[in-house]
């Protein structure tokens, strides 16, 4: 073997064995007590071995502007607005080293596979598609990343988007996503990103029903489509935070639809949380879905870090950990099987949504692993657990030590 963890600890019980695990050529060969072998050694002092979080939802092409554009007002159109005037001047060498500075926070927080939204349109062009696709390759050994392109201007009202979303899907984009609340014709979008998704054969991803009046959501149209299509399984929706403006009983009738139609939700708390109740100066909504709540009708959820130092949400440290401690506390949960779904909701859920196959800490499967330092999935939420290392593939991509207590 080629690196053995000692003492690792692996299940969501505190009380549980202490194992070692065996890595060869990238997999994991064993996973027992006492294994025997000359491959470098790793002792966790039964700190907890986890896969490697699942950043479902993050935009690297934008990250890091926040000293180029205002946050006066706030919210989502000023947002839109700002990034927009940022966008005309990005280079391709821009758009790397910014998105190279959020990955490494990324990589350094446990992550280690993501999907990321890139924008294309008639300003941007391609400027995004090629800096993001150089920065995937030169960190392949780190992150396995996939690049959902989307319109965040609108398509329909936006000539010349539609061939670019065209180009990129046949350049090394591998997935469709859209925000139809900003085109004229929000169905029309949606319509046409179906005919991308099926044309391509990729899977679909759309910021969807962002705003505060429940009364009209596009997500039946969504779940029309992916019925129509047989689409099950491959349709994600993000924000969706009209949801958490409705009373439970309507929330449990939209989450059936969802879930039987196969279409999984990607809750996004911190830019959420920052853009949502703008029009209020009191009592000031959270604006954050339950995704707690739509897992126990079925639907497949996720929490994501979405935007990083721009308009959209002017902080961040890529901590998916933090993340799921975030939306913990928002949406008020104590319950030990709550707390464990949202680790879920960042690991083996983000998972689904991705399709990754062999994902897990089982024998066989890519040795893509996270050391934190904990002895449980509910304290590493708890306690926002520091992670101490992580292997992509098998080989160690970053290390760091645990804070020390220098007594006097």
């Amino acid at each position: 073997m080629d690196s053995i963890l000692r003492n690792a600890k692996l299940h969501v019980d505190r009380n549980a064995q202490l194992v070692d695990i065996g890595i060869s050529n990238g997999k994991i060969e064993a996973i027992q007590a006492n294994l025997q072998s000359d491959g470098q050694e790793f002792d966790l002092n039964g700190c907890m071995v986890t896969s490697g979080f699942v950043e479902s939802h993050i935009h690297l092409d934008k990250s890091c502007i926040l000293e180029r554009c205002q946050s006066n007002k706030g919210d989502l159109d000023e947002a839109i607005q700002e990034a927009a005037k940022a966008k005309a001047k990005f280079t391709v060498e821009d758009v790397y080293e910014r998105g190279k500075r959020t990955l490494e926070k990324c990589i350094v927080n446990g992550t280690t596979h993501m999907r990321t939204h890139l924008e294309v349109d008639p300003v941007i062009g391609l400027i995004g598609l090629e800096g993001i696709k150089t920065l995937i390759d030169d960190y392949k050994w780190a992150m396995d990343i996939e690049i959902c392109v989307f319109p965040q201007e609108g398509l329909l009202n936006n000539p010349g988007t539609d061939e670019l979303m065209v180009a990129a899907l046949e350049n090394g984009a591998t997935v469709v996503g859209g925000a139809p609340y900003t085109d004229s014709d929000p169905h029309g979008q949606i319509d046409r990103l179906f005919e991308l998704a099926r044309e391509f054969d990729t899977d679909i991803d759309m910021h969807l029903d962002f705003g505060t009046d429940p009364s009209n959501l596009d997500l039946d149209y969504v779940c029309e489509l992916t019925d129509r299509h047989n689409y099950g399984g491959r349709v994600t929706i993000g924000h969706v935070t009209k949801l958490s403006m409705l009373p439970t009983s309507q929330l449990h009738d939209v989450a059936t639809k969802l879930a039987n139609s196969g279409v999984a939700l990607t809750v996004l708390p911190s830019t959420d949380l920052f853009l949502m109740g703008r029009h209020q100066n009191y009592s000031i909504m959270r604006g954050v879905t339950a995704a707690h709540k739509l897992l126990g009708d079925g639907v497949n959820c996720s929490l994501s870090t979405n935007n990083v130092l721009n308009p959209f949400t002017p902080f961040g440290d890529c901590s998916l950990v933090r993340m799921a401690n975030l939306y913990a506390n928002i949406a008020q949960i104590g319950k030990q099987e709550e707390i464990l779904e949202c680790f879920h909701m960042i690991t083996s859920r983000a998972a689904k949504i991705l399709r990754l196959e062999g994902y897990g800490v089982q024998e066989g499967n890519p040795a893509d692993l996270v050391v934190l330092n904990c002895q449980d999935q509910a304290t590493a939420i708890a306690e926002l657990a520091q992670p101490l290392f992580g292997f992509k593939r098998g080989r160690l991509t970053f290390s760091q030590a645990p804070a020390q207590i220098n007594h006097p």
